[in-house]
């Protein structure tokens, strides 16, 4: 499936999770009693496009790239297909009662088209950074109120050997197999035993990188231990375990400089949310026709905050300076005409928003491609039901 980008994907899939969730799959399939018959694992290698010549099926050409291409015997992927279908047929069958209705389909298709404009103000924590007191006995206090944000993960230091070729690990590993010391084995056979100092489970390994697999193996191992030989960028790697540290809390001395860190940007953002609720407050002195009206570069700036507006952008697009629009795009859509939104909080801060301007859905083009969108946005729906089944 990945061909030469496989090292990539290791990077990015949890292989071992997705096997484990293919054969609960399989065990939920079975206890439904659901099947596949030889005929319709027939049909559908028959039907695949790159098994055919001239639109007919090849059995020469179906044995060759199953070999060559995929690296199996045609028994083996007989089954693995025959494994998909049942697969499939779970999948409808969890799914079969799925529906969407219109105003659904509506108001997706709106959060996918509609697009609005907004002026806003802006309550940015980084902007307070420097009101916060972050004496030691506050950053102390902090660390001693929030535990676990600075419990430390279990931790590993591993020796390993980088070996090129199948045969040369084979005779590193006969030599481990009969208990002989691995720093003499690696020194008699050219090999340099490389070590990767403490590192904790949720890092990349140092001078390898992020690997699902290794961290994985890593994770079962006891002082000493090996992992089996492991293949990636063309080289076998064999790795002992040196150290393991389980997880701890650690000393404030050790944090203290993340501890400080973090605090500031807690205390930041609550001096930020005060401003922008102070602010809003003050828009909404009165009437909501005066928080419309107001003009939110005079009122931003009584309050030391920013103010700006933003070009039209749809639900789920990036606003520069700003973020994703997901909140905004919400927000605006369900402000009523003449008013302005709660403070708004986002990852970069607290806004207060109120519509420049809005462009709707054009609704023939909506009416022309509802069916299509219809069965598009049924399909996520399926998918996600499915995936919490």
């Amino acid at each position: 499936q990945y061909g030469d980008k496989l090292s990539e994907s290791e990077q990015q899939i949890n292989y071992e999770a997705q096997a484990w969730e293919r054969l609960l799959l399989l065990y939920e399939a079975k206890r439904r009693n659901l099947r596949a018959q030889d005929k319709e694992v027939v049909q559908f290698l028959q039907n695949l496009p790159f098994f055919q010549r001239e639109g007919v099926f090849d059995k020469r050409l179906y044995e060759q790239t199953v070999q060559y291409v995929f690296g199996a015997l045609p028994r083996e992927f007989e089954e693995i297909t025959r494994q998909n279908i049942i697969l499939s047929k779970l999948y409808r069958q969890v799914t079969q009662d799925v529906a969407v209705e219109d105003p659904e389909v509506k108001a997706e298709y709106e959060k996918a088209f509609e697009e609005f404009s907004v002026e806003y103000i802006a309550a940015l924590p980084a902007d307070f950074a420097k009101e916060v007191n972050a004496s030691e006995e506050n950053v102390r206090g902090y660390f001693d109120k929030n535990p676990l944000s600075f419990k430390q993960p279990v931790s590993f230091n591993m020796e390993y050997l980088i070996i090129e070729s199948q045969e040369k690990l084979e005779q590193v590993a006969q030599r481990l197999n009969k208990k002989e010391d691995f720093q003499k084995v690696a020194q008699e056979m050219g090999l340099a035993v490389k070590e990767t100092g403490l590192f904790a489970q949720t890092d990349p390994i140092p001078g390898i990188g992020w690997s699902a697999e290794m961290l994985s193996l890593i994770s079962r191992l006891q002082v000493g231990q090996f992992t089996p030989p492991i293949r990636m960028d063309k080289n076998f790697y064999l790795m002992k375990l040196k150290e393991r540290i389980e997880t701890y809390n650690p000393e404030f001395e050790k944090v203290k400089d993340k501890a400080r860190e973090m605090y500031i940007k807690d205390e930041s953002a609550k001096i930020a949310q005060g401003k922008a609720q102070e602010c809003l407050k003050r828009l909404r002195e009165g009437s909501p026709e005066n928080a419309a009206n107001a003009e939110f570069g005079k009122i931003a700036k009584e309050f030391g905050l920013k103010s700006d507006s933003t070009a039209s952008f749809k639900y789920s697009s990036y606003i520069e300076g700003i973020g994703t629009a997901d909140a905004l795009w919400l927000a605006a859509k369900s402000l009523k005409e003449g008013s302005v939104s709660d403070a708004l909080a986002t990852p970069s801060g607290f806004y207060i928003i109120k519509i420049k301007a809005r462009i709707p859905v054009d609704e023939k083009k909506f009416e022309s491609e509802k069916a299509e969108f219809s069965q598009k946005i049924l399909a996520q729906k399926k998918l996600m039901a499915f995936a919490k089944f």
